[in-house]
């Protein structure tokens, strides 16, 4: 196909693919993507600019596994009716990893993204491309309402929107679908603050608008928002697993302190 033309934060989305692809290609992945390498094999674009540091590499790809087990977890009663909505997709392939063919799955992304995907995955009638910014109103429309259980995941995302855009997005999400399970990943507010530093993000132009320190503040926020759990990257098994004494033992260190422990994490 033809280069890849992104800007900003759309151009983000190449980084947690190429990411998956390299890491599907070691003796011992953390996470195996098949279909990130194919994509990454058939864009014309020079990944290796994008600069991703391997500290970086583990953390999305330790990132997109807990995703992924919560995800199957929750979707594993078929005989509900249960909806996915994956908001800001980018050109990942959760849908195809979690493997259930019940779940009625919506990926939602900039129009631009969901051109280029259209390139690598076809619609069926459960599984939908969408092509809107999330913060746009309309594309919730097409969310079928009245199903048994939703889930909505936000992966790399949040930290791109301003709060208020969180917030309306939230209000919008439940006012569609009576209520939902949300997953989500987050900067502490130092990390966001740090992340101008951050060379991938150098390379994108790319912005990070907010970060959170503890995520009981969401109950705050006056949508019925019950908070359930925060897990740590850092605290992960499976870094014990496959990734060496080294990059375990810099972990480690990180556990120590609470700014560094809590500088991105899951909700």
């Amino acid at each position: 196909m033809d280069k890849v033309v992104l800007t900003e934060e759309k151009e983000t989305l190449l980084i947690p693919l190429y990411g998956k692809a390299k890491e599907s290609e070691k003796q011992v992945p953390l996470l195996v993507d098949k279909k990130a390498v194919e994509v990454v094999e058939q864009i014309d674009y020079n990944f290796k600019s994008l600069k991703i540091p391997e500290k970086t590499n583990i953390m999305m790809c330790i990132r997109a596994k807990m995703i992924d087990d919560f995800v199957r977890d929750y979707l594993a009663d078929d005989s509900v009716e249960s909806v996915a909505l994956h908001l800001g997709c980018g050109l990942d392939s959760r849908y195809d990893r979690i493997e259930n063919s019940g779940v009625d799955w919506y990926d939602v992304d900039f129009p631009e993204v969901i051109a280029i995907r259209r390139n690598f995955y076809q619609e069926t009638d459960k599984y939908h491309l969408i092509g809107s910014s999330v913060t746009e109103s309309e594309w919730i429309e097409r969310i079928p309402k009245g199903k048994k259980k939703y889930i909505v995941i936000a992966e790399g995302l949040f930290m791109y929107l301003k709060e208020n855009e969180i917030k309306e997005l939230m209000r919008r999400i439940r006012e569609r679908t009576g209520g939902y399970t949300l997953i989500f990943d987050a900067f502490s507010t130092f990390a966001a603050k740090k992340t101008k530093d951050h060379p991938s993000l150098k390379k994108t132009g790319a912005r990070i608008h907010w970060g959170i320190d503890n995520p009981q503040e969401i109950t705050s926020w006056g949508l019925g928002i019950k908070f359930l759990e925060e897990k740590y990257f850092t605290e992960s098994e499976d870094i014990k697993k496959v990734v060496g004494f080294g990059t375990r033992f810099m972990f480690k260190i990180a556990n120590i302190f609470t700014i560094a422990k809590k500088a991105h994490r899951q909700s």
